[in-house]
């Protein structure tokens, strides 16, 4: 399958080696063409892997990844194009940081979220929150945490979750431990969850940890 992952960071390199290491072809795409960090990326993954700008990412790709920080992700969904993006999946594992006087925090946050701010901007795109619960490592590999840890899904697209799950499934998340959290609106709830995160991983020092959920039979 052809992806486009939208970022250049250590998120978005980090899921397109993981891509490429599948068996996908990835683009990894940035402001501009020449980006060294999508070329360098992409001279070091291999073959199937490709570097340039977000919209020649999101043009050739069947599902597009939104890893880019939050509060920049619809910027660089537009330069992406609607048209690119129009009844495709896209698959947001941002976070909506915001640094506002040396301290952290959420913007938006409760009554919003960057999962439906982008699902508002691009109406034909078929948006899956998912991923952003977890630090990029254990994303595309879960046996780093042991147990049987969950990560989440929410969308308003019965189908284009399905495809994320089984996306996870090769990421090495079982479709048992993919929790569905119903439409858009959930992507509140997962974001949100950042602040505890953090002071977790503080807490370890390091960043190899995730939910475990238990309920009665």
């Amino acid at each position: 399958m052809r992806y486009g992952v939208l970022g250049t960071g250590q998120v978005g390199r980090t899921l397109g080696g993981k891509l490429v290491e599948l068996g996908h072809e990835v683009t990894l795409g940035s402001r501009t063409q020449d980006n060294p960090v999508g070329r360098e990326w992409a001279a070091s993954a291999g073959g199937s892997a490709f570097a340039g700008t977000f919209a020649e990412a999101a043009a050739g790709a069947e599902v597009v990844v939104n890893a880019v920080p939050g509060q920049v992700a619809l910027a660089a969904l537009e330069a992406a194009g609607a048209d690119n993006l129009a009844g495709k999946v896209v698959v947001d594992v941002s976070n909506p940081l915001s640094f506002e006087g040396g301290e952290v925090r959420l913007s938006p946050v409760e009554s919003d979220s960057v999962g439906e701010q982008i699902q508002r901007a691009f109406p034909h795109a078929r948006v899956v929150k998912s991923l952003n619960t977890v630090n990029c490592a254990v994303m595309v590999d879960p046996a780093r945490v042991p147990g049987r840890h969950q990560i989440f899904v929410c969308g308003a697209d019965a189908d284009a979750k399905a495809q994320v799950t089984a996306l996870l499934g090769e990421f090495g998340w079982p479709a048992d431990r993919v929790l569905d959290l119903g439409g858009i609106q959930a992507a509140r709830s997962v974001e949100m969850w950042l602040p505890l995160w953090l002071n977790l991983m503080r807490h370890f020092g390091h960043a190899d940890f995730n939910l475990e959920l238990h309920t009665p039979r």
